[in-house]
């Protein structure tokens, strides 16, 4: 404790001193109504996130070095960003929708930055730049603006967005557990960055939201530029929606306008956010006077190289007459979602490949058949999930799952979570089948188990009694 208190000292002296000689903190420029804004609590609380939790993650990855060194600089980078706009926020007022996207223009910039590493060859790095990239969708909590604003609260939306980083984090900790400490170390320091800390620290200051400033400076919107003499005017943009088919949000709560305009700028660079499909409530059958049966969402590429056409019939993401959610022929998408879901329907996914896909919430069954190289990522079943018919598919249960059923599949990594420890697990025609399960320390390994496929039968006392076979080193 007395380690932690001397550090802190440490850390709001040496902000005094910068701000007393130079007028900069963490390379920002700041005027007199900025130093006092620096020396906030809740400022001085997020550089404490800064030193100890960003600090974390990039002194790991200077162990590591590579791409894994350059996103962990951006993550600096973007956590730097938002401590400025949180000074900003203190001595400006609040802006309207036009003003919020060139206000939040620097943390997209950083963001889009983040996604671009992800984008062409696949590096070996893959699964760490993509839990980097997607991770940054949790510093959009700042531009909520209010219960109707279409986003989640603040803690809810950081929470919800590591939720989806966290597929490709685990992925590290298992590929590099026996391999290599400091890609272990790494991942682990980039959990702690968002659950508890981005998590906590919003909870803590801002959780309800950013609180703006009656009496300060108004906001600027992004300068527009006249046309130069004798050329034709342009006509005006296109009028942007933000929570279309690309947003993360809860399809529920989507507004037409307003936050739209905002977060378009934001999931312009393809973070997590770039591609999701959601169904809004006037898609749903109950809602629409001219379907009765099929309620379909409407495709969009998340990157114009991805296959959107299977051979065996067109991509799926639908809920069919309000009971069930048909997933078919989805390739190469990584952000597919469904949130608008509850414990009466079922989610069947068919045919898909080289794609993940987010259930949120609570349904009554989960079922995934014909799928290669699937990642299927939910909360919680009433009665069972089942594989069936897969090959290497990944599957991560986060709530509870009182069943969970593998017929006839070869590879399948099964990620379990503390509240689905006790879950029955029937498997048959299956190999490689390995569940994982938490360590009973927080910071603890995962513990990865082998199910076995192998089996002695001997006939004992009038009948056979069957137990696994066990391998050396297994």
């Amino acid at each position: 404790m007395d380690e932690y208190l001397i550090k802190r000292l440490e850390s709001a002296v040496t902000r005094l001193e910068a701000l007393s000689t130079a007028g900069f903190r963490q390379g920002a420029a700041v005027d007199d109504e900025g130093d006092a804004a620096a020396m906030d609590p809740s400022i001085l609380a997020f550089g404490d996130l800064i030193s100890q939790h960003v600090s974390r993650v990039t002194s790991a990855a200077e162990k590591i070095g590579g791409q894994v060194l350059d996103i962990s600089k951006i993550i600096e980078e973007a956590f730097i960003v938002q401590q400025e706009l949180l000074v900003k926020i203190k001595h400006t007022q609040k802006p309207d929708m036009a003003q919020l996207v060139e206000f939040l223009k620097p943390l997209n910039e950083v963001i889009a930055k983040a996604s671009a590493l992800t984008e062409g060859k696949r590096s070996d790095y893959f699964h760490h730049l993509k839990s980097a990239a997607d991770s940054l969708a949790a510093l959009a909590w700042i531009a909520y603006t209010g219960k109707n604003c279409g986003m989640s609260m603040p803690i809810a939306h950081v929470e919800e967005s590591w939720q989806m980083a966290e597929f490709y984090n685990n992925k590290i900790l298992v590929e590099y557990r026996n391999k290599d400490a400091n890609h272990v170390e790494w991942a682990k320091a980039m959990k702690e960055l968002f659950i508890p800390g981005l998590r906590d620290y919003v909870k803590s200051n801002y959780p309800l939201g950013p609180v703006w400033s009656a009496s300060g400076k108004a906001a600027v919107s992004a300068p527009t530029k006249a046309p130069a003499p004798g050329a034709p005017v342009p006509p005006p943009p296109p009028p942007t929606s933000l929570f279309s088919s690309e947003s993360s949000q809860p399809s529920s709560s989507r507004p037409k306008e307003g936050m739209a305009a905002v977060f378009q700028e934001i999931s312009s660079g393809k973070p997590v956010t770039s591609g999701l499909r959601k169904v809004t409530a006037d898609m749903k059958t109950k809602n629409r006077a001219d379907r009765t049966g099929v309620v379909s969402i409407s495709e969009k590429e998340v990157r114009t190289s991805s296959p959107s056409f299977s051979k065996t019939g067109p991509p799926k993401l639908e809920l069919q007459m309000g009971r069930k959610w048909v997933v078919e022929n989805q390739i190469g998408r990584n952000n597919l979602v469904i949130d608008d879901c509850d414990s009466k329907q079922s989610v069947y996914v068919y045919g898909c490949k080289n794609s993940v896909i987010q259930i949120q919430g609570k349904v009554n069954n989960i079922t995934v058949d014909k799928c290669t190289k699937m990642g299927v990522v939910f909360k919680d079943v009433v009665a069972a999930c089942e594989i069936v018919n897969c090959n290497s598919v990944e599957v991560q249960c986060q709530g509870s799952a009182p069943t969970i059923s593998i017929d006839n599949t070869a590879g399948c990594q099964m990620y379990l979570s503390k509240d689905s420890l006790e879950a029955s697990i029937t498997t048959a025609k299956s190999s490689e089948i390995n569940v994982l399960v938490p360590a009973s320390e927080s910071d603890g390994d995962w513990g990865e188990h082998a199910l076995p496929q192998q089996y002695i039968h001997v006939f004992k006392d009038g009948q056979f009694v069957t137990t696994p076979m066990s391998h050396s080193g297994g």
